[in-house]
């Protein structure tokens, strides 16, 4: 087992340099109940940094299941109230929101997947509130996971339960920077590449990107006043935090009606606890009009099903092939990982901190300037070696954004 040195390490970087925990601030952590030994670290350092009350979610995968399995459909299509005002509380309390998530990736992989998608529906439509303020950066949030038996032998298919927990143990810890002297400062230093990059990106200002790779050729407009962000975030507050952990992404948001062409996925996607690999999709002025995919096509079409915005892109992230996540040659199945090993676009929702004032825009003004709305937010994985970008300005001149799956751009200033 990992030591217990490295995981009070791992906990105080997901508190202070993921979420930035505030003295007298309240903490929210999602985690899953074989987690408990670490969720229980992460705890007492918040309190020893002077939290004010920190409140667990508990997560139990077989739980999970066997509601799937045995409750009647109108309780699967139903999402609690007293849940939603239990997180409205806390994001109007503006505590910080810590998820760890570390979930089979083959949980649902026998159950209906109308069934996953209406649990999934009533989720999204009951916590559109919610989702305001970690979409907005009204308050801090973060996500990081830890290694759970089922998700670790699906990685480490060959090796015992214990040691597929010891090798993804490993991996994370490696990806996240926690096996340096110091990780709160790799971070502070991973950010300014991080920063360095969209800030590049915002100068170029490009009309459109150009994705081209084997099973690829997609033109993705992006639209005026379009900002790229990436690594860390600020809140309407004024605290710095790190959504995810890890990030290797800069990330923008495509016009809604201005993506044509195909794209390939070139890693699995777990979603709603099914995978769904080997697809690829279809888009004809921002919409997916036709798809296939090798597994999971029932679950990828009900995704598509979810409303008039799950066909259409809500982001757009540039990721090197360098990553640490990517050279792990790993395959994660858990989208926190795999999408910072490779360049992703996602279905749905986009994020309002993406366009100039979006934050402060009505819905109705979001949508005018090309933002889509969904109550999907779905990222996969396109980027490859083989993946070449160009970007094009206003003036309709060309150049690399990427060639063979890393920066063509001088982004580190060599």
């Amino acid at each position: 087992m990992v030591s217990q040195q490295i995981q009070e390490k791992y906990a105080e970087l997901a508190l202070r340099t993921g979420v930035n925990l505030q003295e007298n601030q309240a903490l929210m952590i999602n985690a899953p109940i074989e987690g408990a030994d670490f969720t229980r670290i992460v705890a007492r350092k918040a309190y020893e940094m002077g939290a004010k009350d920190v409140h667990i979610n508990w997560v139990d995968d077989e739980l999970t299941l066997l509601k799937y399995e045995n409750a009647p459909d109108e309780v699967i299509a139903d999402y609690p109230e007293w849940k939603v005002k239990l997180h409205d509380s806390f994001a109007e309390d503006g505590a910080a929101i810590l998820n760890i998530r570390s979930t089979n990736p083959d949980l649902l992989k026998d159950i209906d997947p109308s069934r996953v998608a209406k649990a999934n529906k009533a989720a999204a439509e009951a916590m559109k509130n919610f989702r305001k303020y970690t979409m907005n950066d009204k308050i801090a949030w973060t996500i990081i996971s830890i290694p759970t038996g089922d998700w670790a032998q699906k990685i480490f298919p060959e090796k015992s339960k214990e040691d597929a927990i010891e090798s993804l143990w490993d991996a994370i810890v490696k990806i996240v920077r926690v096996d340096k002297e110091d990780p709160v400062a790799a971070w502070e230093a991973h950010n300014e590449t991080l920063k360095t990059a969209r800030e590049i990106l915002n100068k170029k200002n490009y009309k459109l990107l150009h994705f081209k790779a084997p099973g690829t050729d997609l033109k993705l407009e992006l639209p005026k006043g379009h900002i790229w962000k990436g690594g860390s975030a600020v809140t309407e507050g004024g605290t710095t935090f790190n959504p995810n952990m890890p990030t290797e992404e800069v990330f923008s948001m495509p016009h809604k009606y201005g993506v044509n062409g195909t794209v390939a996925s070139t890693k699995p996607l777990n979603y709603g606890g099914s995978l769904i690999d080997n697809f690829q999709l279809t888009f004809e002025n921002g919409k997916v009009v036709d798809f296939k995919a090798e597994q999971g096509e029932a679950t990828l079409k009900h995704l598509l099903d979810s409303d008039e915005g799950a066909r259409r892109l809500g982001e757009v992230a540039l990721v090197p092939d360098e990553s640490p996540v990517s050279q792990s040659g790993l395959i994660f199945y858990n989208t926190l990982f795999d999408e910072n090993a490779s360049c992703h676009i996602a279905l749905g929702k986009a994020y309002p901190t993406n366009m100039e004032g979006g934050s402060s825009m009505s819905d109705e003004e979001l949508a005018k300037h090309g933002v889509n709305d969904s109550l999907a937010h779905v990222d996969f994985m396109i980027g490859s070696k083989e993946l070449d970008i160009d970007g094009v300005h206003e003036d309709g001149s060309t150049e690399a954004v990427f060639r063979n799956g890393t920066w063509a751009l001088n982004i580190k200033g060599e």
